[in-house]
């Protein structure tokens, strides 16, 4: 029976690496499990889920070019197709709500202007090496 992409099988682990495990096959074809397959949380340490010699079931997720198969130890008994998870609205409750398009060039023209105005600040304390004094009401 060939091993086909989107099967479950039994495979025995032969070797384990920091990326993944390597697993042997029916029909002696091998196939590695990358680390991001184990399982549904974040994996650290493969060798906390895995040793050499425990025989799990996988899902064939593809193949490679030389005849090796890519596999997945998280996704057995999964559906190809999973529904996304609903997502929760995001809760603005803390940020202004954006105002009309004459409120944000208004803002956007003062900050600039502000901006301009220290630019040409520093470039006159750069040139003269002085600060000028502001003007008082006269």
């Amino acid at each position: 029976m060939p091993i086909e992409i989107g099967s479950e099988i039994e495979g025995k682990v032969t070797g384990i690496t920091n990326f993944g495990a390597f697993m042997e096959l029916p029909e002696s074809k091998v196939g590695l499990v990358h680390i991001s397959q184990v399982a549904d949380n974040y994996v650290t340490d493969i060798t906390k889920h895995l040793r050499v010699g425990d025989v799990v079931k996988v899902k064939v997720l593809g193949t490679t070019k030389d005849g090796k198969f890519d596999l997945s130890i998280k996704q057995v008994g999964k559906t190809a197709w999973q529904a996304p998870r609903p997502r929760k609205p995001r809760e603005d409750a803390g940020r202004p709500q954006p105002g009309t398009f004459e409120d944000k060039i208004t803002q956007f023209l003062k900050q600039s202007e502000e901006k301009l105005l220290d630019w040409k600040r520093n470039l006159e304390v750069k040139q003269t090496g002085k600060k000028k004094k502001p003007l008082k009401n006269r």
